[in-house]
């Protein structure tokens, strides 16, 4: 199978996780008192979860490269457990189709200037019409669903 492809089945199936996971904290926070203490549960599980695929895959960094890299790049949990919190906490309020439109709407802006300037490391990508309309077709779908 085409790896590009392969990546496009795995995105799309991560997206489709993303979709239960607002409103599986949304519960859970019901269950444990608040939307912050819903996203350090999910944190927990989630590190337990890949402290034990990284033991069984036989995963260890490498000394040199973990201090190769940049600082920025340490807090990528930070917009997850951002991310967690909010769908957690937003979810009840909005639904679950309002609230990942507006994730993928968000994603799509900032991609776009990521892409553009070649930030993080990314190759750079320019912001064209049909980039642009497209991101335009994302957040006009968003206040169609939350229109609904």
């Amino acid at each position: 199978m085409n790896a590009n492809l392969l990546a496009l089945i795995a995105v799309f199936a991560a997206g489709a996780a993303a979709a239960i996971q607002g409103p599986t904290n949304a519960r859970l926070a019901q269950g444990v008192g608040t939307p912050l203490n819903a996203a350090l549960v999910s944190f927990a599980v989630g590190t337990i979860t890949l402290m034990i695929l990284a033991v069984a895959m036989n995963h260890r960094p490498e000394g040199q490269a973990v201090r190769d890299v940049p600082a920025w790049a340490w807090i990528g949990g930070l917009y997850g457990a951002l991310f967690v919190f909010v769908l957690a906490w937003a979810t009840p309020k909005l639904g679950v189709a309002t609230s990942l439109a507006a994730v993928v709407a968000g994603q799509l802006v900032l991609g776009l200037l990521i892409d553009h300037f070649g930030l993080m490391g990314v190759p750079r990508q320019p912001i064209s019409l049909a980039r642009l309309g497209g991101t335009a077709m994302v957040i006009g779908g968003m206040l169609l669903v939350r229109r609904g």
